[in-house]
């Protein structure tokens, strides 16, 4: 069986490499614009959802605390149970 190469003649690595810079200035011109377009939520909302987040992360922990007790905890009485 023959392999077909498919070649294609779009440039060289040379001639890619001299578009970059064009490229990249692109892409900041339209991340400054969408940047622009960003709504941004007020400090005190900030504030809010910050602690929501940090009481929530304690709370969980606090909570698999307790199950990671209760289970650990059931777990070594059955096997005390079982190695007599």
């Amino acid at each position: 069986m023959a392999s077909e190469v498919i070649t294609t003649n779009d440039g060289g690595f040379i001639e890619r490499v001299k578009t970059w810079p064009t490229e990249i200035k692109d892409y900041y011109a339209d991340l400054k614009a969408e940047m622009r377009r960003v709504t941004w939520p007020p400090w005190k909302q900030v504030r809010a959802t910050t602690l929501v987040v940090i009481v929530s992360v304690f709370m969980f922990a606090a909570y698999f605390r307790v199950v990671d007790y209760i289970v650990g905890t059931g777990i070594s009485k059955l096997i005390a149970t079982f190695t007599k």
